[in-house]
């Protein structure tokens, strides 16, 4: 519980926000400054007080997440881990494009992906570009350099060229709305400035913060800028999963029968305009998905 403090020094009184809480069987107290007065944003500010708190337990998870993967990575022979890595590569694809409208199930997804099998009744849109998927997948792990967004048009070109050629690898030239959702995505002129902007974000802090709540920025971000007439989902999650690789940590599958809650985490990120609602929804579910490492 966050509580506001005053403190009276001669005349002047100071305000500051505290929040008492127990870490390690030891109970430990925070404090932030306000100032002389309690500013109007004081809601906001509590918010953001105990996320700061918390963020500094979640990285010590997220470390010991990463320290064990590494070693069990290590202990894993070759062939094992190509098994897990391609069972992954499936669970993820059909769950990346379920939650944009594929009508292929899991067992689809594997049949396809796995052994080569084409479903049958199914949309042959759904099916290519589950194929795609898969090989923008597996590029996007041999990828050496960082992110840009000349390699991000790449995939999304090679996602979409068989099936919405269009649009592939193209940014949007119009105007756009997401389905059922409240939140309206930038205009034309706002979101090639948000553009140009977010790669220069990425670069001045990949090295700055942890790389999982670089990784769910990412996410959040570039789907919030919705540079595409198609595809934003998707493409964002490759990036996240990108960002999580390349850093050394386990990648994360959002799956489609959790899309709920991830839908309104993002939404009322994007319409709060407050970052924080979605990077506290995504550590949650970043520990709860790989819980086997801790």
């Amino acid at each position: 519980m966050v509580s506001i403090t005053k403190k009276q020094i001669g005349n002047e009184t100071y305000y500051y926000l505290g929040h008492t809480y127990r870490s390690n069987g030891k109970v430990n107290k925070t404090e932030k400054y306000l100032g002389k007065e309690i500013p109007k944003n004081i809601e906001q500010l509590k918010k953001d007080f105990i996320f700061e708190i918390y963020k500094e337990k979640w990285f010590k998870i997220f470390e010991k997440i990463k320290e064990n993967y590494k070693k069990d990575q290590k202990l894993m022979p070759i062939s094992a881990k190509e098994k897990e890595l391609e069972t992954f590569m499936i669970k993820f694809t059909y769950d990346t494009q379920r939650i944009e409208g594929s009508k292929l199930t899991l067992k689809d997804t594997a049949n396809l992906l796995e052994r080569g099998i084409t479903p049958r009744e199914k949309p042959i849109r759904d099916i290519k570009e589950a194929e795609a998927h898969k090989r923008v997948f597996y590029e996007m792990l041999k990828y050496d350099r960082d992110l840009s967004l000349q390699i991000v048009l790449y995939w999304h070109k090679k996602l979409f060229e068989e099936t919405k050629e269009d649009l592939a690898g193209k940014i949007r030239e119009h105007g756009v709305q997401i389905s059922l959702s409240k939140f309206i995505p930038p205009t034309l002129v706002e979101f090639q400035i948000l553009l140009k902007e977010f790669f220069d974000w990425y670069n001045q802090n990949k090295n700055k913060i942890s790389p999982v709540e670089l990784a769910a920025l990412v996410h959040l971000k570039f789907v919030t800028i919705h540079p595409f007439s198609d595809g934003n989902g998707r493409i964002s999650r490759l990036m996240m999963n990108f960002v999580l690789h390349k850093n050394g940590y386990p990648m994360i599958d959002i799956p489609y029968t959790k899309r709920t809650g991830y839908y309104n985490a993002l939404e009322r990120s994007q319409i709060k305009k407050e970052e924080h609602i979605f990077v506290q929804w995504f550590f949650k579910k970043y520990i709860e998905t790989n819980n086997k490492f801790l």
